[in-house]
Parts: structure tokens; sequence; C-alpha cells
């Protein structure tokens, strides 16, 4: 139910007009004076403020003003006199919505707000979408557009409007928080928290209280109460990356809190309830820690009602040109610099690359790279000088390209000469070869295929 609030210092007005708004469904709330309405906004955030252009103790203007440094966004009608519109008409340059004349039309008055709120409505929805629309091209962007990319981002999308926990799998720097945050902000939830943990860097004794929160007193420096992690995302999604890092402890704990969707604070005896839908990430199999006692196998079975495999960087080389152009405009952005291109030994050196440290690598070595540069373009020394990137890359990088050659051409050719000397090691047997290249043989295959080998 949307609350409106009433201010003006004439009793039987109020009255009157909180019978009429309270007939056509709206909660009211009431304010005698400017001082008392900028109390109440802060108390309770109505939706939509019908404000008196006149008051005893403070002028409409200033009231407006107070209101608005406490919510930009609240509506603000102004209620006048037809001596004073000229007022009115400023109050709108100030931020009002609107303005009424005394004394109005019952239904001119409920129209009015039904026009404010639906206007309301309509603004909140194309920010969404846009925000929507901003972050679909965020993640091609900072994650490519291959064909596996493309199949993840297809079940981010399927998966996304449930409830179903998803455990996110893949080595460091693959953009696992990424598919979190996607998921989250295609879900029903959007408009809630999204609360990422990071397991592996809380301390083993601050596990619990961080999570499930904690009262006054409960151990020594709990000067006052707190509320952890499940409660900050309630309505939300809560993002635990790393998750194999949990103790023994707090995994049997955060089993009860999914099954019960309750919790209680560290020193607490009350029980609070939570919705919360959960995604996890983890960079190591986490079967195989059930496999080998690390990770309990009935939070496991729980957390695992939907699975995204994110491959590596090495796994899907067509995303490095999207990669490239984001993480340099980045970086442009970062130094003030305009920097535009790779040079094509730099390019055979990247391609050459393994990539261990995935997508995250590849930014600092960009980053890195663009600070370095003193033209428009990115030459070999500048990567050679980061450890990070191989001499024998630096090697095969000096050997020059097709003149004319793109960027993707360059890739595309690199590609077919790795796969084809793969092939040759190992006998023409591709399941070898996907083993001396560390791809899965689906992945060899289609790359066979697109390549023409």
């Amino acid at each position: 139910m949307e609350t409106i609030l009433v201010v003006d210092d004439d009793r039987d007005f109020r009255f009157n007009l909180s019978e009429i708004l309270r007939g056509a469904g709206y909660e009211v709330m009431t304010a005698s004076n400017g001082r008392q309405a900028i109390k109440e906004v802060a108390r309770r955030a109505p939706s939509i403020a019908l404000l008196d252009i006149r008051l005893p103790d403070m002028d409409g203007m200033k009231v407006l003003e107070g209101i608005r440094k406490i919510d930009q966004n609240l509506l603000t009608i102004m209620v006048t006199a037809h001596s004073d519109v000229k007022g009115a008409v400023r109050a709108m340059k100030m931020g009002a919505f609107d303005y009424i004349a005394k004394p109005f039309d019952d239904e001119e008055l409920i129209l009015n707000i039904k026009k404010a709120l639906e206007s309301r409505s309509l603004s909140q929805e194309v920010k969404r979408l846009r925000k929507r629309l901003g972050e679909s091209q965020g993640v091609e962007e900072i994650m490519g557009r291959s064909s596996r990319i493309q199949q993840i981002l297809k079940q981010v999308e399927i998966i996304a409007p449930t409830n179903m926990t998803v455990v996110i799998q893949g080595a460091s720097g693959t953009g696992k928080e990424l598919i979190a945050r996607r998921i989250h902000h295609l879900s029903r939830r959007h408009d809630q928290p999204f609360v990422a943990v990071d397991c592996g860097a809380l301390p083993e004794t601050l596990m619990e209280s961080e999570f499930f929160g904690y009262e006054k007193g409960a151990f020594t420096g709990a000067d006052g109460r707190k509320d952890g992690k499940f409660e900050q995302a309630h309505g939300g999604t809560l993002f635990l990356d790393e998750i194999a890092n949990l103790s023994e402890a707090v995994q049997m704990k955060l089993l009860r809190v999914i099954q019960e969707r309750r919790l209680q604070h560290l020193g607490g005896q009350r029980e609070i309830s939570i919705d919360v839908r959960i995604l996890v990430a983890s960079n190591v199999l986490l079967s195989e820690q059930v496999r080998q006692g690390r990770f309990r196998d009935d939070l496991y079975h729980r957390l695992n009602e939907f699975q995204i495999e994110v491959p590596r960087l090495a796994e899907r080389m067509e995303d490095i040109p999207i990669l490239a152009k984001y993480f340099l405009e980045e970086a442009n952005s970062e130094f003030h610099k305009e920097v535009k291109r790779f040079s094509p030994e730099a390019m055979r050196c990247i391609l050459n690359h393994a990539w261990p440290g995935n997508g995250r690598e590849f930014k600092n070595v960009t980053r890195r790279a663009v600070l370095l540069a003193e033209s428009d373009t990115i030459e070999l020394d500048h990567l050679s000088m980061n450890p990070l990137l191989s001499t024998n890359g630096a090697n095969e990088a000096a050997k020059p390209p097709e003149k004319g050659a793109s960027f993707e051409e360059i890739t595309r050719n690199f590609q077919k000469d790795v796969i084809k000397k793969a092939l040759g090691e190992a006998e023409g047997k591709k399941a070898k070869a996907a083993e001396l290249l560390k791809l899965n043989k689906k992945t060899l295959y289609r790359k066979l295929k697109s390549l023409n080998i």
C-alpha cells in the first residue's frame, strides 16, 4: 500500500484530506508544520508528500529542500492557493512533481496522485531496463562471445528466474563472480541486495559471526549487535565465493540454515527467518573435495541444484579480441591515455601464452602494457617486461604476421598452427591432442570444425 504524507497547518483540512485518501486505498501520515514533515520523511519514507506551500514555522520551499535532502526521489505535490501559483511553479523547478490549487476537486487530486505514482513506476522500470541492458553488454565485453561463453549465458538466462541454488566452478580469474552477478540481475530479486563473501579471505575464527551475526557480549569485542551476511542479503542473493575454504563447523551450520531458512545470532536466542537465494563458487572441484573428505557430502548435494562450468581462457582464445578491446579501454580510462591496439608481434606473444591466471591475468598484463606504452600501440617490449609472460611466447611473437592480417585472422591462424602441431605429436589421435592442449575433447572437436582442420 502506498503511503501519503499530508503536510498542512489546518487541522480540519488534514482530517478531511486524510479521509479522502484512505477511502481511495492509501495509507496516510500527517504533519502540521515543516519540521515535523521533515522528521516524518526521515522516519518512514512515504511515497508522496502533499505539501502546503505556506506553513507557520517554515516556508514550503525550505521544507521541500529539506525533504529532498533526505529522499531525492520522494514525489511531492505542492498544495497552494490560487494567489501562490507562481510559487508552486518555482517549487516544481526545485524538484516538486506537480501542484494543485485550493479549493480542488477530490477526483482531480486522486488523479494527480495516480499520475505521479505511474510516472515513478515508469521511471523505475526504464532505469531497470537500462541497467540490465548495460549489464548484459558488460558481461560479453568482459568475458567474450565464444560458443562456450554464449552457452553459459544461455544457461544463466534459464536458471536466473528460479530460486535454485547454483554451483559455479572454474579456475581463478575466469569470471565466476560476473556469472553470479548476472544470475542475480536477471532474477526476480534484482532490486534486492547482492552480497558477495570471499570465504577464502575470512579467518576461521570470524566465519560464524560474519555469516550469522551476533549479539552484544557474544564474545570479547562484541560491543553491539551486528547482522550477518544472510540478513544483509535478505530478499536478495548471497554469493559465497571459494566455498571450499569453509570450516567443518561452518559447513554444518550453513547446511542447517539453508534447510530451515532460519538462523540465530551468536549469543542470541531468537530465531530469525531469512529469504535468500544462494550462489556458490569454487576454483576446485567440490565433488573431488567431497571424495577426499574435505567438504560435507550432504551440503554439496544441497547446494548442487544446478552447476555451471566456466572454461579457462586457454579454452576460448577466440575471446581474446573482445577482452583486449575492453581491457584497453578500461586501462586508457584509468591512466588517461589513448592506446588503440596491440602490435602484431605483441599479439602473437599474447596468443602463445597459456594464461594460467585467465582473464584476471590478461587484464593485469594489458593494464601494465598501457601504462608503459609511449605511443598508441602496445609493442612486444611492453609485454616481455612482464614476468607473467613466457620468453618462449616472446620468441614466437618475433615471427612477423602476414601483411595486412587482422587481429581475428592472426588469432585463427595461430590456433590452427597449435592444434595441427598437437595432432602431429599425438599421431592424429584427437583425445591425446586434447590432453596435450589441456582442452576437453568436446572443445577440441568444436575448434577442429570451426577452423576447418
